[in-house]
């Protein structure tokens, strides 16, 4: 399993499953969610409805309608309130809930967002190494996995350098 960093659109990203920071009705938004809405077209914003929504901490597998991906794993990020309602755990459970996904649909390289630390507010600081530690401790528990490649995708030069200091 490899764990690298990337600076990029990851709507352009051809792997097999790309996650979308969604919202918990997953009918789009802003950010990357409104970005995967966009780029994907319409066949995804269908299966989204379909599902019903999302809680927070869980992930659905959609289409991913018009984009390189093969799939687009929608899971809900916390909303940061200070740390003091499970926002580390229920991130963690964001990552750990969408390589089950993953892994359950058979696809071998996934490509992350950093997951609510855009307008949900959650520190950058100590989000990436939730992340990295979570993915990481997936392996280790799941060592016959047939995950080989995962990307955490930067949009900002702050996370950027957050990942690749932690993965270096």
């Amino acid at each position: 399993m490899n764990l690298k960093v990337q600076k990029s659109d990851i709507t352009q990203l051809q792997v097999d499953a790309i996650v979308n920071a969604a919202n918990s009705s997953l009918l789009g938004g802003g950010g990357v969610d409104g970005a995967i809405h966009r780029a994907g077209g319409p066949a995804i914003l269908a299966e989204c409805k379909e599902k019903g929504g999302c809680p927070t901490g869980e992930a659905v597998i959609t289409t991913a309608g018009n984009l390189p991906a093969k799939k687009v794993i929608h899971t809900v990020g916390p909303i940061w309130k200070g740390g003091h309602q499970n926002e580390k755990e229920l991130l963690a459970e964001c990552y750990k809930n969408s390589l089950e996904l993953a892994e359950n649909h058979q696809l071998k390289s996934i490509a992350f967002p950093n997951i609510s630390t855009g307008v949900y507010g959650f520190p950058k600081s100590l989000a990436a190494p939730i992340a990295i530690d979570t993915v990481n401790d997936y392996f280790n528990e799941n060592p016959q996995s047939i995950i080989e490649d995962v990307y955490f995708i930067c949009f900002d030069d702050e996370n950027y350098k957050l990942y690749s200091d932690l993965l270096n």
